[in-house]
């Protein structure tokens, strides 16, 4: 796995953390059950660990650990996805999973210190974490909306697309819900977030049409996600 020109520095924050691919192996197959290998994940992960060696930048002001969990992790769960037909609800629940790491790792980088101004007012700080916490489950949702990707026969990548009639009326609300919410986003959140979510579109590939590098559409995205949860609450009320 590792190449030559890989430094002794790489080579031993690779070997120190890998613990961390077991820790978030074992809790991506409790969160996707049986669809996925355990053993599986721990390779994809071992690849993101790699990586995320290679990439560390310790000027950006976060710990290696940290950086790497996202890495670890956004490479089991891209590995998994491609990796094989996936039941409707594995495929779900990953792209949920995605969309709320995109969400988490773009807040991680803001916090970075100097990103922003450290607030030590404990109210100001629940409050920033509960706008947090709605921002995921957003994200979330919009996972479990996204269109799933197609095969390379042009085939659903899923074994089992037939929903309950309870959730197909859910699906359906939510869907409404989230264009009636769109049309408030600025014309660079709404094509990211159309693009991604409701035409099934690789996140990079729209990042990248749109002239941003990965890290930007991730900022990017947040900015859509909370719009998003803010007109989605004034909505439902």
């Amino acid at each position: 796995m590792a190449l030559p020109q890989d430094t002794p520095e790489i080579l031993e924050r690779f070997h120190s953390h890998l613990d961390l691919v077991d820790l978030v192996a074992r809790q991506l197959s409790r969160e996707l059950g049986r669809a996925v290998e355990l053993d599986d994940l721990r390779s994809l992960g071992q690849q993101g660990l790699l990586e995320a060696a290679r990439r560390f930048d310790e000027g950006r002001g976060v710990s290696f650990r940290r950086f790497a969990n996202y890495r670890v992790r956004g490479s089991m769960l891209d590995g998994i996805r491609k990796s094989a037909p996936l039941p409707r609800r594995a495929h779900a629940r990953i792209r949920a999973l995605e969309a709320a790491l995109l969400v988490s790792e773009a807040a991680a980088e803001d916090a970075a210190p100097g990103a922003l101004p450290v607030t030590p007012d404990p109210q100001a700080s629940e409050k920033k974490l509960s706008e947090h916490l709605a921002d995921m489950a957003t994200a979330m949702a919009m996972g479990l909306l996204a269109t799933p990707a197609l095969g390379n026969d042009g085939e659903l990548a899923a074994l089992d697309m037939a929903e309950s009639p309870e959730d197909a009326v859910a699906h359906a609300e939510l869907r409404e819900l989230v264009l009636r919410a769109l049309d408030d986003l600025p014309e660079d959140e709404r094509t990211l977030v159309r693009r991604h979510y409701l035409e099934g579109e690789r996140f990079d590939h729209v990042a990248a049409s749109l002239g941003l590098s990965k890290s930007w559409g991730s900022r990017l995205h947040t900015r859509a996600i909370a719009r998003l949860t803010k007109r989605l609450r004034s909505l439902v009320r």
